[in-house]
């Protein structure tokens, strides 16, 4: 019943009835690329389950498919991955919430959701006016700041206190992909805009962080807008996720052009 899903394969192509979720579960493509990740699908082309080891699985299934047969489908799935460590799992939040029912109670565990996204695709962007200061890709000089800026997304993002320290590496690594921005005002960084992933048709963007003494300035929405401008030269639809916990964010996004694609659960096991 289940086969692997490579990467570029046919249900994630041109036409397929993946194309129609694709912005909101855009990740998928992502942990396809992983050689070692457990990337399946079923023969009938109706659900995916991706996960990358000691992550949440990311799960799809067919809008066509009808709830006892999503039931079904997921009471082998939890049979196939047998003892598989799982700490979660996202998805559409009916499919997620069903699939977790079914794992847990199989399993002996709980689960609790613990965010809710939207994804975004920007088709055609609107660039904030009156915004001072211009984009610069980051460079390895730049590193501390960068290294300060992750910090603050992580507790803005997950509540967790960390030293800028530890994000160094995770920083010197983001500045050699080549990818990671700045706004910069007057010379000096006010913002970070991160393009994380190319999948066929869409970029991914990420990493989005203003300090708090730089936020209300329309730094990062003068930033975004920017990437926006790099990825469609690129001949791809920008695309983004984004908590609902968070609606200042959201709503700079729905400012510059993003459209919402479909919302995303993700789900923890506890126990």
């Amino acid at each position: 019943m289940f086969i692997r899903l490579e990467t570029n394969d046919e249900l994630l192509g041109d036409g397929g009835s993946f194309l129609t979720d694709e912005v909101q579960y855009n990740l998928i493509h992502r942990i396809t690329e992983v050689s070692d990740a457990l990337s399946i699908k079923t023969t009938d082309n109706r659900m995916v389950f991706a996960q990358t080891q000691g992550q949440k699985a990311w799960l799809w299934v067919s809008k066509e498919t009808q709830l006892e047969e999503q039931k079904e489908i997921f009471q082998n799935l939890v049979s196939y991955l047998n003892s598989n460590q799982l700490p979660g799992v996202s998805g559409d939040p009916q499919t997620a919430e069903m699939f977790a029912e079914v794992f847990s109670k199989k399993r002996g565990i709980g689960y609790e959701t613990v965010m809710t996204m939207e994804s975004y695709h920007c088709p055609k962007v609107i660039k904030p006016v009156n915004v001072p200061g211009e984009i610069r890709k980051a460079a390895l000089e730049d590193i501390d700041t960068v290294a300060t800026y992750l910090a603050g997304f992580v507790e803005d993002a997950f509540g967790t206190s960390v030293e800028a320290s530890t994000q160094r590496s995770k920083a010197q690594t983001m500045i050699e992909a080549g990818n990671l921005y700045l706004w910069l005002v007057d010379e000096k960084p006010v913002s970070m805009a991160n393009i994380s992933h190319r999948s066929p048709r869409h970029a991914r963007i990420n990493a989005v962080y203003t300090p708090v003494m730089h936020r209300k300035n329309g730094y990062a929405s003068a930033l975004v807008a920017e990437l926006c401008v790099i990825i469609h030269a690129e001949g791809l639809v920008p695309m983004l996720y984004a908590d609902i916990s968070n609606p200042d964010s959201n709503k700079v996004y729905q400012n510059i052009g993003f459209i919402e694609s479909g919302k995303i659960a993700e789900i923890k096991f506890v126990g």
